[in-house]
């Protein structure tokens, strides 16, 4: 069973708009399996957008260098996981154990993916498992952003919320969402 989802508003880095796009929003839904659901929804004019195709796969090390949504998750402490989802269909996760220090090729579960496009949006629907989600006490803090590619000009960064200075998801300020979200036993 999944709760009730809450809706949230992503916004564009001050030093890198994206006219083209009308707006983000990402709903987020706890699962009664301790697992998350995220629905992002990106509107606009998207044929002034660099979306890569199925048939245009990416480096995954690199999804974040296109247009991708993404979601930063961690718990108490200075680790967090880290995840890509590509419209190409292409996912990418990674584990940190501090700020920036990826702690190698850690086989992170995979999300279940649901894209879908019409005129002037493009939606994601991400599951990701419990076992996707960092252990440890506390809530799960999240930061929910989007990485858009203009057809022309400089990428744009969309989040929760932005810390001071250039974009930065990793950043700890960035982490805005609490969710009261326990994990089952595994």
């Amino acid at each position: 069973m999944t709760a009730t989802p809450a809706r949230y508003t992503l916004v564009p880095h001050a030093a890198h708009p994206a006219p083209a796009v009308a707006g983000i929003t990402v709903d987020v839904a706890a699962q009664g399996n301790g697992g998350l659901q995220l629905a992002y929804r990106l509107t606009g004019d998207l044929a002034a957008l660099r979306l890569p195709t199925p048939a245009a796969p990416v480096e995954p090390d690199r999804l974040w260098a296109h247009t991708c949504f993404e979601v930063f998750l961690r718990r108490g402490g200075e680790a967090y996981r880290e995840y890509n989802f590509s419209p190409s269909g292409q996912w990418a996760g990674y584990a940190f154990g501090a700020y920036r220090q990826r702690l190698g090729h850690v086989a992170l579960p995979a999300p279940h993916l649901e894209w879908q496009g019409a005129e002037g949006s493009l939606s994601l629907r991400v599951t990701l498992p419990a076992e996707a989600l960092p252990a440890g006490p506390g809530d799960l803090l999240l930061a929910l952003t989007t990485v858009v590619e203009p057809a022309e000009g400089p990428l744009s960064y969309w989040a929760l919320a932005h810390p001071a200075g250039p974009p930065d998801f990793h950043h700890r300020d960035g982490f805005a969402l609490a969710l009261p979200l326990a994990l089952p036993d595994l």
